[in-house]
């Protein structure tokens, strides 16, 4: 599953990304209401993680904007001010759990997880791509109905690519999701990643654009 952290504290969006990882999560980062508004409207996310204290465009505001645009991703919302009438404004404004700071972050994979499960993530979590199928909520794989074994290196890296089905994905970027981008490996780890996985679903499944990065095409 992609969830976006939106929060302007580096170190706090960086032990959430590590947390969510761990678990198995694909994270993406960003520290402005302006592109988590733009973000959240123009990709597809399983649920957002949305601190409120936002510059340039308060989260309140992105909320309500997205919910406006029809976007039904859940979220959870995080905020340092947590007085009733605050909370109030985030459920009127869409909220699906609310998370006062400072927190624990076995508090907030808890609440992300159950807003994940009252969602709609049953009916979304499948996603195919010709024969390779992908359950998002269990972390399995299938092709052509039978079982494949992936490591979670492996399936977050897979699963990036099929979430952006069609389009090419630089290895910087599959680095950077699949480790973090402060992890001291090269991209020459996501070379070899690609390779084990095409002993595994098939050679055609992942097709490399040389100089650009790997695409699962839209049209297998």
């Amino acid at each position: 599953m992609k969830i976006l952290v939106v929060e302007d504290e580096p170190t706090i969006a960086e032990d959430i990304r590590s947390s969510l990882t761990e678990a198995g999560y694909i994270v993406e980062i960003c520290d402005s209401g302006e592109d988590a508004l733009l973000l959240g409207t123009t990709e597809t996310y399983s649920a957002v993680i949305l601190d409120l204290g936002l510059p340039k465009l308060d989260g309140l505001s992105v909320l309500r904007r997205w919910r406006a645009d029809a976007r039904s991703m859940p979220v959870v919302v995080l905020t340092a001010r947590a007085s009733w009438v605050e909370r109030v404004e985030g459920i009127n404004a869409g909220a699906d759990d609310y998370l006062p700071k400072p927190f624990q972050m076995p508090e907030l994979l808890a609440r992300l997880g159950a807003v994940l499960r009252r969602g709609n993530v049953q009916r979304t979590s499948t996603i195919t791509a010709g024969s390779l199928r992908l359950d998002t909520a269990q972390m399995n794989v299938t092709v052509e109905g039978r079982n494949v074994h992936v490591t979670p290196f492996e399936f977050r890296l897979l699963s990036h690519l099929v979430h952006h089905l069609g389009k090419v994905v630089s290895r910087e970027e599959l680095k950077e999701h699949v480790y973090g981008h402060n992890d001291g490996r090269d991209v020459n780890a996501i070379e070899a990643m690609i390779a084990r996985l095409r002993r595994k679903i098939g050679i055609d499944i992942i097709e490399t654009r040389r100089g650009q990065g790997y695409i699962v095409s839209a049209q297998l």
